[in-house]
């Protein structure tokens, strides 16, 4: 039986899933749970926009149990970190040693997830860290994973791109200067199927909404937690349903 206990940081997106498909395919640790961050006024996953009913169900589908940690609107760092550490510290009371991110080349993420791990007595791993973007993309689609973009930053993509399905055609159409697997934000996705599910999770298409979010005028704002956004720029969002 494997003692390395961990939980694994999922955000429903494609990055997510193939790391977690690597865990689970080497099984060098036994995931505990599925932990996420949603918002508490929207019942949304944080950054991405997907509802919470869908997230459960994504977590019935790969059989490992969910854990949200509910967050305010626009969450300063300061409760952002407060939030984490509460959960993290009843994670390591339960004797889970590691937290599993689907990081890729974000260095300075890196360096703060690690710090704020540190500080209650857990170790990050990151499965797919520093593989080449492009690679892991594809590797993606070829084990059979099926995504939709449901956010984009109006700023890298226009609208046509939000609720595109991630494929061959959609890399083929992606502009230049946007990351393969929009690892700089560029874009965030809903995985639907894949070797990671016991089926496919069903959903209906709902509108796609335009969303702007000015930057904060007050500099203490700044210190605003990475799931949201504080850029000012504007986002695609395409909101899916629950299927009955």
């Amino acid at each position: 039986m494997n003692n390395n206990k961990a939980i694994f940081n999922w955000s429903g997106g494609k990055d997510s899933s193939l790391a977690l498909y690597h865990v689970l395919k080497d099984k060098q640790y036994a995931i505990k749970y599925l932990v996420t961050s949603c918002s508490q006024e929207f019942e949304r996953i944080s950054m991405h926009g997907v509802r919470v009913s869908l997230l459960k169900r994504q977590a019935e589908l790969i059989g490992i149990p969910l854990k949200i940690i509910y967050m305010p609107s626009m969450p300063t760092m300061e409760a952002y970190d407060a939030a984490m550490a509460k959960m993290l510290k009843a994670f390591k009371d339960e004797g889970i040693e590691y937290s599993i991110f689907g990081d890729i080349f974000l260095e300075d993420l890196r360096k703060y997830r690690e710090e704020r791990l540190a500080e209650v007595g857990l170790k990050g791993v990151f499965p797919i860290w520093k593989r080449p973007t492009a690679e892991l993309v594809r590797e993606f689609i070829d084990l059979g994973f099926k995504s939709i973009l449901v956010c984009t930053d109006e700023s890298h993509l226009d609208a046509s791109y939000c609720g595109r399905m991630i494929d061959n055609s959609l890399l083929a159409d992606l502009p230049a200067n946007v990351d393969p697997c929009g690892e700089n934000g560029e874009f965030h996705s809903f995985v639907f199927d894949g070797p990671i599910f016991a089926s496919p999770v069903s959903f209906t298409i709902g509108e796609k909404v335009r969303r702007t979010y000015a930057k904060p005028q007050n500099p203490d704002d700044d210190k605003n937690c990475t799931c949201c956004k504080t850029a000012d720029t504007a986002f695609w969002y395409y909101d899916l349903g629950t299927a009955p």
